[in-house]
């Protein structure tokens, strides 16, 4: 059987004047051109060629000795070239290049940048790029907790936090009491891992653990008052939602901080505000 999306070894079993066809094996009905200018030198009726099977711009199968850069369910970062009507192309090391629906954008992509993406078959049996890679990660991370990991946030919940791609291969998770950045998807985060869930996939942080974050935070806070004049115009019993939208911390975060610098004597803390010394 002749695969779409796959490379694979096939015969030739046919030579004509714009290329070979080939096929699993001798006899065989199912066959597949290989284009004149792929077909290698001196190559002839029974060789046996390694090729990647997609399908051309009327949808015929052909296949090509070319490598792309990512076979049906694998992952990649593609370059975006060209925004159209349709959706987006990606130089996927091929002449033609792939399409990204827009259907299949979690965030609407530009000309020039890099993205995540997945090769999927559509229901017209063609092959296409999608930016929703979740069902498509590997859970067998060689990671343990603690160790440190690099990869890409492909979505952003508001309920569970920011799904990230470890290695742009693994499935992670910065749990939502871990995100209070300014994220957003695509951007490649550096991370500690916090534990290893029993179906394989990671539970990430992006803060040191609090004992040395503390410092780090401080610092933050530090700048985020002279930003203020200052002066914050709330003071450490203020409603998580509000620190949350200001700071970026969580509570517990901002009261450590607090704390450290009320202990350094370099803030004062009154009924409705805190102040810096």
């Amino acid at each position: 059987m002749i695969l779409l999306g796959k490379k694979q070894k096939l015969i030739i079993v046919k030579k004509v004047d714009f290329g070979v066809y080939l096929s699993e094996k001798e006899g065989s009905e199912e066959k597949v051109l290989l284009p004149k200018k792929q077909v290698p030198d001196g190559a002839k009726p029974g060789d046996s060629l390694e090729v990647f099977v997609y399908k051309d711009s009327k949808d015929r199968l052909i296949s090509t000795t070319q490598d792309p850069k990512l076979e049906l369910g694998g992952i990649a970062v593609l370059k975006v070239t060209a925004v159209t009507k349709i959706g987006a192309f990606l130089d996927w090391g091929l002449e033609k290049e792939l399409l990204l629906p827009f259907r299949e954008q979690t965030r609407r992509v530009s000309t020039g940048e890099e993205v995540l993406i997945a090769l999927y078959e559509d229901k017209s049996s063609r092959l296409c790029a999608t930016m929703n890679v979740y069902k498509y990660l590997d859970t067998d991370a060689p990671y343990k907790a603690e160790d440190r990991v690099t990869g890409t946030i492909y979505e952003i919940s508001r309920e569970f936090g920011a799904f990230v791609a470890v290695d742009n291969r693994y499935s992670a998770l910065i749990p939502k009491k871990e995100f209070h950045e300014n994220g957003r998807i695509g951007d490649q985060v550096e991370a500690r891992v916090t534990s290893v869930k029993e179906d394989g996939k990671l539970n990430l942080s992006i803060r040191e653990k609090a004992y040395l974050q503390m410092d780090e935070d401080a610092e933050y806070v530090l700048r985020v008052l002279d930003e203020y004049d200052g002066v914050l115009p709330f003071n450490d019993k203020v409603s998580p939602e509000i620190i949350e939208r200001e700071l970026h911390l969580s509570k517990n975060a901002f009261k450590r901080a607090v704390g450290r610098l009320l202990k350094e004597g370099k803030i004062e803390i009154t009924e409705k505000r805190i102040l810096r010394k």
